[in-house]
């Protein structure tokens, strides 16, 4: 009965994460230049529902630190 009553309590959850999506790192936006446009397309598309996800915030720190890698290449660094 117990199982029965958890297992009840625990669906809601199932549907709070999206099939396949696993959270990736900073590092796995920082090296995929597609995944990470692709992902914060993602975000920009819905930012009410998507903004303070992990991979939201993860691909947009990412992308802050690609520019700044671009930046010091162009300065010569």
């Amino acid at each position: 009965m117990r199982r029965i009553v958890a297992l009840f309590l625990m669906l809601p959850l199932a549907g709070c994460l999206e099939p396949g999506e696993g959270t990736r790192t900073v590092s796995d936006y920082l090296g995929d230049d597609a995944l990470r446009a692709a992902q914060l397309a993602k975000c920009q598309e819905n930012p009410g529902t998507l903004a303070e996800t992990p991979n939201c915030k993860n691909a947009t720190e990412a992308n802050g630190k690609a520019r700044l890698q671009r930046m010091n290449k162009a300065l010569g660094g």
